[in-house]
């Protein structure tokens, strides 16, 4: 087991996130900016220069942190946008620089079953098997297992960046972008998932990630981000469905004006919730649990010896 503090870091499609545990397993930071490291990445198969420099800018910011905490061992993943850019060197070369560790471009399995270590290690065995739903920018995972691990994982290309620069190209969509979108997801669904027998062994379904964090922060009436509150809420269908169609008709102006509505989210929220809708009602279930850990947290765990 480690005794110095470690670093986890998460280079993703929408977001760039680091959470630093010392020996002990207590956290020690935790932080998450929207960088857009996907932009356009989905059409171009390339890096955005503008999205690759605001992320390199929060990873020197992150080295720093770990720096002050004398990390002893960091870790540093990127995921769907590295996995499409053919040019993902241009990150990642930088990027191991600034953190003394290259970023490890992992596929869609090992993205699902670090989520799903992260996302049910405070959970009790007897509420499992589990069912995690982890919606990103450029991908969405779906890991079903339990405390003894991973029995199925499937990694999709669909998320809140890709499908909103996909469809959602109006302000606010026009209805036949709705409509595409929606059967764009439907597609992607039945083609990846297969029946939904496959994953009915779970007795709990688990939602991870901004979409679903900010999704609950607005359903609660939330003036902001509260983690005590988010972690374990439980966030029906039937609101999902509202809050999709209320976000659908309100231009991106609207959408930023919303209580609790974080500002450089607000223009993939909508693509974001559609996902969710749709993977709920795929799958159906009708609730899930909401959870703040996630992908980091497996890592970490990693590091320090307990995953």
């Amino acid at each position: 087991m480690s005794t110095s503090a470690v670093a986890a870091v998460d280079c993703g499609t929408n977001s760039t996130r680091l959470l630093i545990l010392d020996g002990s397993g207590r956290r020690l930071e935790r932080r998450m900016t929207i960088t857009r490291l996907g932009a356009g990445v989905d059409r171009r198969r390339s890096l955005d220069e503008l999205a690759l420099a605001r992320t390199l800018e929060v990873l020197r910011g992150y080295a720093a942190l770990a720096r002050r905490h004398r990390v002893g061992r960091l870790r540093a993943v990127a995921t769907s946008a590295l996995r499409d850019a053919s040019d993902a060197e241009a990150f990642l070369g930088p990027a191991g620089e600034i953190l003394g560790a290259r970023p490890e471009v992992i596929d869609g399995e090992e993205e699902g079953r670090l989520s799903f270590e992260g996302a049910t290690a405070d959970l009790a065995e007897s509420c499992g098997p589990f069912l995690v739903l982890d919606i990103g920018g450029g991908s969405t995972e779906l890991i079903l297992g339990d405390k003894g691990g991973v029995g199925a994982a499937v990694s999709l290309d669909i998320g809140c960046v890709r499908v909103t620069e996909r469809y959602l190209t109006s302000d606010p969509p026009t209805p036949d972008e709705l409509e595409e979108a929606r059967s764009g997801i439907a597609r992607v669904l039945a083609s990846g998932l297969g029946p939904p027998r496959r994953w009915q062994p779970a007795r709990q379904l688990i939602g991870l990630a901004g979409t679903v964090s900010a999704l609950t922060v607005l359903s609660l009436g939330l003036a902001g981000f509260d983690e005590e509150a988010v972690h374990h809420a439980r966030l029906q269908r039937s609101e999902v469905a509202g809050l999709a169609g209320r976000l659908a008709v309100m231009s991106l102006a609207e959408r930023r004006e919303l209580r609790g509505m974080e500002q450089a989210r607000a223009d993939v929220i909508l693509g974001g919730a559609l996902v969710l809708e749709a993977a709920m009602g795929y799958l159906g279930w009708e609730e899930l649990l909401v959870s703040e850990a996630d992908i980091l947290d497996g890592i970490a765990a990693g590091l320090l010896g307990t995953g």
